[in-house]
């Protein structure tokens, strides 16, 4: 299995904060996202929560399911309520600068996994979404032999896969034979349905075997639809890829479906990494860099050793 360690950060980060280990103890965090029912947003949030409470600290976590104003409203809520800490998950916070401009007058550290850096807030973790988007790309490219069609989902609201979609755009200039012939802008929460339906009328209006070779989905769950689409169809020679190494776009891979690729991010690490770094900066201390790097990795047909007809 190919791994792409995009920063050195991971090891720097752990090796960095251990002597601020539990020195925060006792401190209030309010956790924060319009994401919850994605699953790479909650496997981020349940990991931080674990961290924290080795830390000994009180977490307070708050979804406003896909809905930003809401969103920025519980953000002055928690800024109101002056906690030790906030934490965004899955947020650019330019979306909410005047609520994370506030938090930082008030004095409240603001750190943000899977997000972007901000002039306001003390730290990001995250991948390297621009490397996702090309390693992807490159693979989901080289299964169609740089030549054909392609379908694009994607979600430009979220930093992330907006440096993705970059990536995208950049390898399409350089593969002229690559024509995008679709694309849908994913609506959250119900990212799976949504995708799937869209998937069906882009298949009904191109109906001819070639007309479509390949899917790419800003994240696995657009693929996930995409693909429940393609397979209710029966339609044959359409590959699918995504990005984050969501659990069931792996089964789809093992089950040679037309999914056939997507580039794990590492959450976990994400949320453990975040972590470590605010123990040290509610200890008194400055996180190392103002964004950090999570390592991910590439998996496929191959990589599982998964052998299709």
């Amino acid at each position: 299995m190919t791994k792409f360690v995009t920063s050195l950060a991971l090891s720097a980060a752990f090796a960095l904060t251990a002597a601020g280990t539990a020195q925060a103890a006792g401190e209030k965090i309010s956790v924060l996202t319009p994401y919850l029912s994605a699953i790479a947003t909650a496997e981020m949030i349940d990991s931080f929560k674990a961290q924290a409470e080795k830390f000994q600290w009180t977490v307070d976590v708050v979804d406003t399911a896909g809905d930003m104003g809401a969103f920025a409203s519980r953000l002055e809520d928690a800024t109101t309520k002056a906690p030790n800490a906030i934490v965004l998950v899955s947020v650019d916070p330019a979306q909410i600068q005047d609520q994370v401009d506030k938090a930082k007058a008030a004095g409240i550290p603001v750190v943000t996994i899977d997000g972007a850096k901000n002039a306001s807030t003390v730290l990001n973790v995250t991948s390297d979404n621009f490397v996702l988007g090309q390693t992807m790309t490159k693979f989901l490219f080289d299964a169609i032999g740089n030549k054909g069609n392609i379908v694009r989902f994607f979600y430009s609201a979220h930093p992330g896969v907006h440096a993705r979609e970059l990536a995208l755009d950049e390898a399409l200039k350089a593969n002229p034979d690559v024509k995008q012939v679709a694309d849908h802008y994913v609506q959250v929460p119900g990212q799976i349905d949504d995708s799937r339906a869209a998937m069906d009328a882009i298949l009904l209006a191109n109906p001819a075997d070639g007309a479509i070779n390949a899917v790419w989905a800003g994240w696995d769950e657009p693929g996930i639809g995409a693909n429940l689409a393609i397979e209710a169809a029966g339609r044959k020679g359409i590959v699918v890829a995504g990005i984050d190494g969501n659990p069931e776009a792996i089964e789809l891979i093992k089950k040679c479906s037309a999914y056939i690729g997507t580039v794990r991010q590492g959450f976990t690490q994400m949320a453990d990494i975040a972590a470590e770094q605010l123990n040290t900066i509610l200890a008194g201390g400055k996180p190392e860099k103002d964004e950090l790097y999570a390592p991910v990795e590439l998996i496929t047909r191959d990589s599982l050793g998964v052998k299709c007809e």
